[in-house]
Protein backbone atom coordinates (compact mmCIF):
# COMPACT_ATOMS: atom_id res chain seq x y z
CA UNK A 1 0.00 0.00 0.00
CA UNK A 2 0.87 3.10 -0.95
CA UNK A 3 0.39 5.96 2.11
CA UNK A 4 0.73 10.28 2.07
CA UNK A 5 0.89 11.32 5.29
CA UNK A 6 -0.27 14.88 4.73
CA UNK A 7 -0.07 18.05 6.43
CA UNK A 8 -2.82 20.66 5.85
CA UNK A 9 -1.37 24.16 6.48
CA UNK A 10 1.70 25.46 4.14
CA UNK A 11 0.65 22.58 2.29
CA UNK A 12 -2.56 22.81 0.82
CA UNK A 13 -4.60 25.39 3.18
CA UNK A 14 -1.93 28.37 2.18
CA UNK A 15 -1.38 31.13 3.59
CA UNK A 16 -4.19 32.99 1.43
CA UNK A 17 -6.69 31.27 3.13
CA UNK A 18 -5.73 30.98 6.79
CA UNK A 19 -8.28 32.62 8.79
CA UNK A 20 -11.13 31.83 6.71
CA UNK A 21 -12.83 29.48 9.08
CA UNK A 22 -13.68 32.85 10.94
CA UNK A 23 -15.61 34.54 8.20
CA UNK A 24 -17.83 31.33 7.38
CA UNK A 25 -18.32 31.58 11.39
CA UNK A 26 -19.16 34.84 11.46
CA UNK A 27 -21.32 34.83 8.23
CA UNK A 28 -23.03 31.30 10.02
CA UNK A 29 -23.81 33.13 13.12
CA UNK A 30 -21.18 31.45 14.91
CA UNK A 31 -19.60 34.49 16.33
CA UNK A 32 -16.35 34.00 18.70
CA UNK A 33 -16.97 29.96 18.74
CA UNK A 34 -14.28 27.60 19.26
CA UNK A 35 -14.20 24.58 17.35
CA UNK A 36 -17.03 22.03 18.92
CA UNK A 37 -17.89 18.73 17.84
CA UNK A 38 -21.48 20.16 17.03
CA UNK A 39 -20.14 22.75 14.63
CA UNK A 40 -20.25 21.73 10.78
CA UNK A 41 -17.19 20.68 9.49
CA UNK A 42 -17.00 23.66 6.74
CA UNK A 43 -16.65 25.99 9.83
CA UNK A 44 -14.25 24.23 12.03
CA UNK A 45 -11.95 24.69 8.89
CA UNK A 46 -10.30 26.90 6.74
CA UNK A 47 -10.23 26.69 2.91
CA UNK A 48 -8.08 24.82 1.07
CA UNK A 49 -6.63 26.03 -2.10
CA UNK A 50 -8.00 24.68 -5.47
CA UNK A 51 -5.03 24.64 -7.70
CA UNK A 52 -3.23 23.03 -4.33
CA UNK A 53 -6.68 20.51 -4.53
CA UNK A 54 -6.02 20.08 -8.30
CA UNK A 55 -2.50 19.02 -7.79
CA UNK A 56 -3.33 16.68 -4.90
CA UNK A 57 -5.46 14.71 -7.15
CA UNK A 58 -3.15 14.33 -9.77
CA UNK A 59 -0.80 12.69 -7.75
CA UNK A 60 -3.54 10.79 -5.87
CA UNK A 61 -4.51 9.34 -9.71
CA UNK A 62 -0.85 8.51 -10.65
CA UNK A 63 0.03 6.45 -7.93
CA UNK A 64 -3.20 5.29 -6.13
CA UNK A 65 -1.83 6.21 -3.18
CA UNK A 66 -4.10 6.74 0.45
CA UNK A 67 -4.23 9.70 2.75
CA UNK A 68 -3.11 9.85 6.36
CA UNK A 69 -3.76 12.95 7.49
CA UNK A 70 -0.99 13.96 9.66
CA UNK A 71 -2.13 17.99 10.28
CA UNK A 72 -3.21 18.89 13.84
CA UNK A 73 -6.53 19.10 12.14
CA UNK A 74 -7.27 15.76 13.24
CA UNK A 75 -7.63 17.38 16.52
CA UNK A 76 -11.18 18.63 15.85
CA UNK A 77 -13.12 16.04 14.11
CA UNK A 78 -13.16 12.32 12.98
CA UNK A 79 -11.77 10.31 10.05
CA UNK A 80 -15.19 10.33 8.51
CA UNK A 81 -15.89 13.55 8.94
CA UNK A 82 -12.24 14.94 7.92
CA UNK A 83 -13.60 12.69 4.46
CA UNK A 84 -16.79 14.49 4.22
CA UNK A 85 -14.82 17.92 4.26
CA UNK A 86 -12.51 16.18 1.64
CA UNK A 87 -15.08 16.12 -0.50
CA UNK A 88 -17.11 18.82 -0.59
CA UNK A 89 -13.20 20.36 -1.20
CA UNK A 90 -13.04 18.39 -4.45
CA UNK A 91 -10.27 15.97 -3.07
CA UNK A 92 -11.03 12.46 -4.94
CA UNK A 93 -9.60 10.74 -2.08
CA UNK A 94 -10.86 10.68 1.47
CA UNK A 95 -8.31 9.90 4.15
CA UNK A 96 -8.28 6.44 5.39
CA UNK A 97 -6.97 7.31 9.17
CA UNK A 98 -5.05 10.16 11.41
CA UNK A 99 -1.67 9.52 12.83
CA UNK A 100 -1.70 7.96 16.57
CA UNK A 101 -1.69 10.76 19.01
CA UNK A 102 1.71 10.92 20.69
CA UNK A 103 0.76 9.63 23.87
CA UNK A 104 -0.20 6.41 22.47
CA UNK A 105 3.94 6.32 20.75
CA UNK A 106 5.92 3.50 21.71
CA UNK A 107 8.49 3.82 18.43
CA UNK A 108 10.74 6.15 19.88
CA UNK A 109 11.94 4.81 23.00
CA UNK A 110 13.05 8.22 24.11
CA UNK A 111 16.39 7.39 22.36
CA UNK A 112 17.24 11.09 21.59
CA UNK A 113 16.72 14.15 23.63
CA UNK A 114 13.32 16.38 22.74
CA UNK A 115 14.48 19.55 22.18
CA UNK A 116 11.85 22.73 22.24
CA UNK A 117 13.41 24.04 19.06
CA UNK A 118 11.83 21.29 17.61
CA UNK A 119 8.69 20.11 19.29
CA UNK A 120 6.36 20.35 16.93
CA UNK A 121 8.43 18.50 14.13
CA UNK A 122 9.63 15.67 16.59
CA UNK A 123 6.21 15.13 17.82
CA UNK A 124 4.77 14.59 14.08
CA UNK A 125 7.86 12.04 13.48
CA UNK A 126 7.56 10.46 16.21
CA UNK A 127 3.48 10.29 15.43
CA UNK A 128 4.23 9.11 11.64
CA UNK A 129 6.81 6.59 12.37
CA UNK A 130 4.19 4.53 15.03
CA UNK A 131 1.49 4.77 11.87
CA UNK A 132 4.38 3.24 9.52
CA UNK A 133 5.56 0.57 12.59
CA UNK A 134 1.56 -0.27 13.17
CA UNK A 135 0.97 -0.72 9.27
CA UNK A 136 3.25 -2.85 7.85
CA UNK A 137 1.05 -3.21 4.82
CA UNK A 138 2.52 0.07 3.49
CA UNK A 139 5.18 -0.27 1.22
CA UNK A 140 5.90 3.12 0.29
CA UNK A 141 5.27 6.89 1.87
CA UNK A 142 6.17 9.96 2.15
CA UNK A 143 5.73 13.12 4.96
CA UNK A 144 4.65 16.07 3.18
CA UNK A 145 4.76 19.09 5.37
CA UNK A 146 5.73 22.61 5.74
CA UNK A 147 7.35 21.59 9.21
CA UNK A 148 10.52 20.74 8.69
CA UNK A 149 10.95 16.75 9.41
CA UNK A 150 13.52 15.92 7.39
CA UNK A 151 16.76 14.20 8.39
CA UNK A 152 19.53 16.57 8.78
CA UNK A 153 22.50 17.05 10.40
CA UNK A 154 21.63 18.69 13.68
CA UNK A 155 19.09 17.13 15.89
CA UNK A 156 16.60 16.14 13.24
CA UNK A 157 18.98 12.83 12.65
CA UNK A 158 18.05 11.12 15.31
CA UNK A 159 14.18 11.03 14.84
CA UNK A 160 14.04 13.01 11.35
CA UNK A 161 11.57 11.33 8.33
CA UNK A 162 13.70 9.77 5.11
CA UNK A 163 10.52 10.07 2.89
CA UNK A 164 10.24 13.24 3.28
CA UNK A 165 9.12 16.51 1.11
CA UNK A 166 9.10 20.05 2.91
CA UNK A 167 6.65 23.11 1.04
CA UNK A 168 9.05 25.63 2.74
CA UNK A 169 6.94 28.43 1.01
CA UNK A 170 3.67 28.64 2.91
CA UNK A 171 1.70 30.86 0.65
CA UNK A 172 2.43 27.70 -2.20
CA UNK A 173 2.64 24.59 -0.83
CA UNK A 174 2.18 22.02 -3.04
CA UNK A 175 1.80 24.15 -6.04
CA UNK A 176 5.83 25.33 -5.45
CA UNK A 177 7.91 24.29 -8.51
CA UNK A 178 9.34 20.65 -8.10
CA UNK A 179 7.30 19.83 -5.09
CA UNK A 180 4.94 17.07 -7.25
CA UNK A 181 7.67 15.65 -9.28
CA UNK A 182 9.74 15.11 -5.33
CA UNK A 183 6.19 13.41 -3.60
CA UNK A 184 6.11 11.16 -6.55
CA UNK A 185 9.72 9.79 -6.55
CA UNK A 186 8.71 8.29 -3.26
CA UNK A 187 5.51 6.84 -4.12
Amino acid sequence: MKVMFLDHDGVICLASEWGGRYKKRTKAGFVGAANAPDMPVDLRFDNFNQKAIEILNDILKETGAEIVVSSDWQRWCTVEEMGEYYESKGIIKKPIAFTPNLRDCTVHGNNFIWSPDWDLEQCRSIEIKQYLHDHPEVTHWVAIDDLNMGKGEDWREAWGLDNFVLTPRSNEGIKQSGIKEKILKFL
